[in-house]
């Protein structure tokens, strides 16, 4: 695997509204060793941008990741929406099911998803409006329905929130959705580990949660962002890449996409990463995992 990829992105994605986004930021490295950097820096990226440089930019044998839930909880309820006759079986009929709701919503929002009168009622929305399956009947937390892969994040340290949240700045529930709308457009063009699997060569989507690239870094779990060129400089030495050039502060959607791309290149070696042991066959088909997460 040390030799599969040549190069590493790491995509920092928003799902807010509107077309261009300050938290959008693309970084890549390659496998040489050479340091990470922005691609178009000071550019405002729009998410269907994003998609034409996935389909049209991408380098040769490049392991992208998005930083954002390819998935909803399934394995906890039997099903992504219990009682709802159109839950879709699996991740990419899930994908195809937002894609198609959403067609008339622009910059590849999902608006009309959260909207939805059957599709609400799953999630915590903004005015205090949760849904009457937000929580999964057994759950021991107050924060939403997990999948595997929040749970194995929650026991590294990590802290993360249902991707049925839509609210406060938790919320990861938007970056998934408008994500999955990308997924879907990328079909049959761009695999998807694991819900495809890791074809020999080639290009690769794997899901990513920064704060795991920022662990490896040497921060605490709590305070993963990194808000200047030093702080950022010292996280990539300890995963030992060179640094960035420059000083001062840095956004941290590009401090957090620059040191992922980085730890990608060092971790995608990492044979047990590609096998996780809560991974089976069922969970890779629905709810899919986040790459680094044990």
């Amino acid at each position: 695997m040390s030799r599969r990829f040549r190069h590493f992105a790491a995509i920092d994605w928003s799902g807010a509204a509107g077309e261009r986004h300050k938290g959008l930021a693309l970084a890549l490295c390659d496998a040489a060793g050479g340091q990470p950097a922005l691609v178009r820096p000071g550019h405002r990226w729009s998410r269907e941008e994003v998609l034409r440089w996935l389909l049209d930019e991408l380098p040769e044998d490049t392991l992208v990741g998005l930083d954002l839930g390819a998935s909803l909880p399934f394995a906890d309820c039997g099903a992504f929406f219990p009682d709802w006759a159109d839950s879709p079986t699996d991740a990419k009929a899930l994908w195809a099911l937002v894609d198609r709701t959403c067609a008339g919503d622009p910059h590849l929002a999902a608006t009309t998803f959260v909207d939805h009168r059957e599709a609400s009622r799953y999630f915590r929305r903004h005015g205090g409006r949760e849904g009457s399956h937000f929580h999964a009947p057994d759950a021991d937390h107050r924060r939403g329905r997990f999948r595997a892969t929040e749970a194995a994040q929650a026991a590294m340290g990590c802290k993360p929130y249902s991707n049925f949240n839509l609210v406060g700045a938790a919320q990861v529930g938007k970056s998934s959705l408008t994500g999955m709308r990308v997924l879907h457009r990328l079909a049959g063009r761009l695999p998807v580990w694991p819900f495809d699997p890791l074809p020999p060569r080639g290009s690769v989507i794997v899901e990513i949660y920064t704060a795991i690239a920022a662990m490896a870094g040497g921060r605490a779990p709590g305070r993963s962002k990194m808000k200047t060129v030093a702080e950022l400089n010292r996280a990539l030495v300890e995963i030992g890449s060179p640094t960035v050039t420059g000083g001062g502060p840095i956004d941290d959607h590009s401090a957090d996409a620059l040191l992922t791309a980085a730890w990608l290149r060092s971790a995608a070696s990492r044979e047990e990463l590609w096998r996780p042991r809560e991974l089976t066959r069922t969970i890779a088909e629905t709810e899919g995992w986040t790459f680094g997460a044990l």
